[in-house]
């Protein structure tokens, strides 16, 4: 895939998106540098991660059915939750993305998946550490300086306080958010950690 041709589709985001883009971009390289994964495979996948962010609800549910993609009952409710998927789709389709850890790290960077590897796990947190998004997750904070160290303990972390409010507020929660929770959350009470991480 062209990171030319990735640009120029960013390049007719809105530019709030595209400052979003851009410092997603930049936190990806950095946690890419201290997890050992390829720093510019990162700063890609950060760029193409919101290509179709910006498309209407409508439209969103339009291209995921005509691409055959999966739409649950909630993104029905929230279409705005099927812009990595049908992004994902748009790059493998329209600019040539064969490289399939980037394009699972855009098609799941909003609700996470267990099978994400350490790039989609780079791209997800990076995407959620976003400092304009301090007003929605106040604390990021904390999660930046997890994410540094463990990747799975920060996006536990993020799931587990996501979930909180999202329930308390009476929001649906997506299940491959609750998934992913549940499947870190087993993996590191494996480990000997008992999920305290996340109290």
């Amino acid at each position: 895939m062209d990171p030319a041709a990735v640009q120029r589709r960013v390049n007719r985001l809105p530019t709030g998106l595209q400052a979003h883009i851009h410092r997603v971009v930049e936190i990806a390289r950095e946690l890419a540098l201290c997890h050992g994964v390829d720093e510019e495979q990162a700063a890609l996948a950060a760029l193409a991660h919101d290509v179709a962010r910006a498309m209407t609800d409508s439209e969103l549910l339009r291209r995921a059915s005509g691409m055959g993609l999966p739409i649950g009952v909630i993104d029905r409710r929230v279409p705005i939750l099927l812009h990595g998927p049908v992004g994902a789709e748009i790059l493998q389709q329209e600019v040539g993305l064969a490289d399939m850890s980037v394009y699972n790290a855009v098609y799941w960077h909003t609700t996470a998946n267990p099978a994400l590897d350490e790039l989609g796990k780079v791209v997800f947190i990076a995407d959620k550490l976003d400092p304009a998004k301090i007003g929605s997750y106040p604390y990021l904070p904390q999660i930046r300086q997890m994410a540094s160290q463990d990747l799975d303990r920060a996006i536990l972390h993020f799931l587990t306080r996501q979930e909180i409010d999202r329930l308390n507020r009476g929001e649906l929660v997506h299940p491959m958010m609750v998934e992913t929770r549940n499947a870190l959350l087993t993996a590191s009470a494996e480990a000997g950690n008992s999920g305290a991480a996340v109290n």
